[in-house]
């Protein structure tokens, strides 16, 4: 975290906390003019507003809940980069020594899994990369081609993907809108297993510009939706797709192809084949060719491992070649 948002967290933390506290003594002081206990001049449905002062036992725990903010921040890590008198992280948890074994082996991890007792991360990391990285590093020591026919590497990389890929694809793969289905055969840079592993692992950045980065104005895009809906076999108006043709011929073909079935080398979709990532209707063609989109696809390759890729691919491949 930079300095500058490490001083803004803490300032606004701590002004907070001053806050309450100074608003706490404001409504701990008779300002009203009127003594405590006596009537207020106020009446609604028999019932009078009375000026009596807050219940102590409210004050005093909220006086309680400041005092130990400020000790909490002052002990753990909370204000921006500021570590805490006790240098405490989410991976310095230490799970001590029972029955004579070593904090950090693995027979000390798994006890204090089973007694709901915390684990260092760091060691609870170091175990499982014991555990499970000869099962991976076999994994990748396979050929893809073959990796797709393992029932249980499939298994392993079913769950791999409802871990870090359903977030945007959904747990059925089937995608969103501006998430591919990876379901349906259709590939923006490639089906095959190889590609699919270097997008995985690379990431890969989609971006159409608005109306193409050509010379067309705002009047052409109506006729160039048409014709878009034209190419993917739908029913149409000839005289207006005709139109959007000659602005298609402005230069949509650099990417999508004179053909128009786009160009996997950089991710420019297939016109022809009515499948939309963003949506097909005549309304969504436009705001697309008026806008232009961008997509991203973050890189795994430093998050999950070439292992865990390795593995993921072949799921994915899977899906769309059963």
């Amino acid at each position: 975290m930079s300095s500058f948002w490490s001083i803004w967290i803490s300032v606004l933390s701590l002004i907070v906390i001053a806050g309450c506290f100074l608003l706490l003594r404001v409504c701990s002081k008779n300002t009203t003019g009127v003594k405590e206990g006596e009537s207020m001049g106020h009446s609604f449905d028999g019932i009078e507003e009375l000026n009596n002062p807050l219940p102590k036992w409210w004050s005093y725990m909220f006086y309680i809940t400041i005092v130990f903010g400020l000790i909490y921040l002052a002990l753990f890590p909370g204000l921006g980069n500021y570590k805490g008198l006790l240098g405490w992280t989410s991976s310095n948890q230490s799970i001590g020594t029972e029955q004579g074994i070593k904090a950090d082996s693995a027979a000390a991890i798994e006890l204090a899994a089973k007694e709901g007792r915390y684990v260092q991360y760091d060691q609870e990391v170091k175990h499982a990369n014991e555990k499970y990285g000869p099962i991976f590093a076999a994994y990748l020591a396979t050929p893809l081609e073959e990796l797709v026919k393992n029932q249980d590497a499939l298994k392993v990389g079913g769950r791999l993907f409802l871990q870090n890929c359903a977030q945007c694809h959904g747990s059925d793969a089937r995608g969103s809108k501006g998430f591919p289905n990876l379901t349906d055969g259709d590939w923006l840079y490639g089906g095959d297993l190889a590609t699919i592993k270097t997008t995985i692992m690379g990431g890969r950045h989609g971006m159409m510009p608005p109306k193409g980065g050509l010379p067309i104005d705002d009047s052409e895009i109506a006729g160039l939706a048409e014709y878009v809906v034209k190419l993917s076999g739908r029913e149409h108006d000839e005289t207006l797709a005709a139109q959007g043709q000659g602005s298609f011929m402005k230069g949509c073909f650099a990417c999508h192809g004179m053909d128009a079935k786009g160009n996997k080398f950089m991710g420019a979709p297939n016109l022809t084949d009515d499948v939309w990532l963003y949506g097909g209707s005549r309304g969504v063609i436009e705001e697309t060719i008026k806008h232009g989109r961008a997509g991203v696809m973050p890189a795994w390759k430093d998050v999950l491992g070439e292992e865990k890729v390795h593995v993921i691919a072949a799921y994915v491949y899977s899906l769309s070649n059963k």
